[in-house]
């Protein structure tokens, strides 16, 4: 005190962050209150809190020592540390503060003296926005896991290891787990467990953005440093953690470097992905460049530079919310893309490349569930077994080609004439098949008389314009204990009599079909007069 009496202490502006040398005997704080607004209970508040202890001195040997890890507080402040100005103290006393040396580098600070209730008013304010911005981490992080485990997509599990990594990172360095969280057992290992979660967070990220970014298929080249980088991260973590003297030294002297590097790999193999296609790079670049902004300003910080913006750590805060719900959609945009990728493909593995509708593996997937689906109930099934008649013979007169073009034409009436619920398939080369649900026997032979003469009037020639593509349609209608093999016997052996006598009808099955009998039936079949 003497000497700040004699003016020959160093004077700063309390309220601009000031950064304190790293002394093994600690730093000494003389503030001098302005005696406005200083009436009733006041405080001495310390943002950001220091990893270290804090000693204030009052009048007549009154002296408080808190740090971060000090339980016992009955006011300690949350994102800074807090003290109860003595007693009866007069407003205008100098305050004298010691900052007890720590076990790394002090971040700058700022000092106010308050009233308890701008103090309280302020705490409060910044325990809520820190409290709603790590939910807004965690709960994403949790999501991620969640959808880690259902869908078995490791891209998710990296998003959650590292966003729950920079939760405990700014977690460590506000005091947030100390305070309000109470985690009790990380004090002395505060610092080990802040510079191991940033390793790992690296690492995290790095994994992440492998696969996120899709780093194999748009930067190919990068896809070894990352992952690399991913594995370096944790292996400088064991080394940190060792008790060996020499390796821990090893591990204090690469970490910064390598974060540097690395923070820069990231961004860099993230442009480069975007630019090249990746649609996802963009999300993450969204979201991991202004944190990476700011934690370049706060670094420059931790040196003297931008004494004046107090906000720095507060943002990181923010920012960290901002990313996990950037990233968090980004994931989103992810899996629905390669949602619709599988449904594209699915699309088209199930449909014939010639005809667009369903093939014969498809089509049987499809008529299973159908018939597993109505088992148990009355509801009567139909089934259409359809052969175009002449198609060889279109074929080796007028060349593939054209065949091609007759089942393309054919497949489209068929697709028109029947309701989008049925289920209609290329059954083989010149065969299709069609399910038909809720109709009889009779409907289901007009539904097919009405397909027999669709085709029939596409007038496709099979020579010249004498003899045109016609089909044979057989019916099988669905009985106690069919199965779908039984049920296609059934229709295709209704489509063979109609073959044999004549082609160009509809005819549904019944017992004498088996036989190929010579004689027609004209309740269960139908053939038109042939049209010019």
């Amino acid at each position: 005190m003497a000497a700040f009496r004699q003016g020959s202490l160093k004077t700063f502006d309390p309220v601009l962050l000031q950064r304190f040398p790293r002394n093994a005997m600690g730093n000494w704080v003389v503030l001098q209150p302005q005696t406005t607004g200083l009436d009733g209970e006041n405080v001495v508040s310390i943002y950001p809190a220091p990893l270290g202890s804090v000693t204030i001195y009052g009048e007549q040997g009154f002296t408080q020592t808190y740090a971060m890890g000090d339980f016992n507080a009955s006011l300690h402040g949350h994102g800074r540390l807090a003290f109860r100005l003595a007693p009866g103290q007069a407003p205008s006393a100098p305050i004298l503060l010691k900052l007890e040396p720590g076990s790394s580098m002090a971040a700058p600070a700022r000092f106010a003296v308050q009233g308890m209730d701008e103090f309280l008013l302020e705490d409060s304010t910044w325990l809520s926005f820190a409290t709603a911005s790590f939910a807004v981490m965690a709960t994403m992080a949790l999501m991620a896991l969640c959808f880690a485990i259902m869908l078995r997509d490791v891209t998710f599990a990296w998003y959650t290891g590292y966003m729950l990594c920079y939760v405990v990172v700014q977690g460590v360095q506000t005091g947030f787990l100390l305070h309000p969280l109470g985690l009790s057992w990380l004090v002395g290992s505060e610092v080990l467990v802040g510079a191991s979660a940033v390793a790992l967070s690296v690492s995290f990220a790095a994994l992440f953005v492998s696969r996120f970014c899709d780093v194999q298929r748009y930067a190919p080249a990068l896809r070894v440093p990352v992952i690399a980088l991913g594995f370096a991260m944790p292996l400088i973590v064991v080394l940190r953690c060792t008790d060996i003297d020499a390796l821990v030294v090893m591990a204090q002297t690469l970490v910064n470097p390598v974060l540097i590097l690395g923070a820069l790999l990231l961004l860099v193999t993230a442009l480069l992905a975007g630019v090249r296609g990746s649609r996802q790079a963009w999300f993450f670049l969204a979201g991991w460049t202004p944190l990476l902004v700011l934690t370049a300003m706060t670094s420059a910080q931790a040196t003297g530079a931008l004494p004046n913006l107090d906000w720095l750590n507060d943002a990181s805060i923010g920012m960290g919310a901002f990313e996990a719900i950037v990233l968090s959609l980004g994931l989103a945009d992810r899996a629905l893309t390669m949602r619709r990728d599988r449904d594209s493909v699915r699309v088209l593995a199930d449909r014939d490349a010639l005809t667009n509708i369903l093939n014969r593996r498809a089509w049987t997937e499809a008529a299973n569930r159908l018939l597993t689906e109505t088992a148990d109930t009355e509801r009567p099934i139909a089934l259409l077994f359809l052969d175009l008649d002449h198609f060889k013979m279109l074929n080796d007169l007028q060349g593939h080609a054209a065949g091609d073009r007759a089942l393309v034409a054919v497949a489209q009436m068929l697709g028109h004439e029947l309701r989008p619920t049925d289920l209609l398939g290329r059954y083989g080369g010149e065969e299709f098949v069609a399910m038909l649900h809720d109709v009889n026997q009779e409907q289901a032979l007009q539904v097919a008389t009405r397909l027999r003469r669709r085709v029939h009037r596409l007038e496709i020639p099979v020579i010249c314009e004498d003899l045109r593509l016609s089909v044979s349609i057989g019916l099988a209608m669905r009985s106690m204990g069919d199965t779908l093999d039984t049920l296609v016997e059934r229709a295709d052996q209704a489509m063979y009599y109609v073959k044999l006598h004549g082609r160009n009808q509809v005819h549904a099955y019944e017992r004498r079909t088996e036989m190929y009998g010579t004689q027609r039936s004209k309740t269960h079949s139908t053939l038109d007069p042939p049209e010019a």
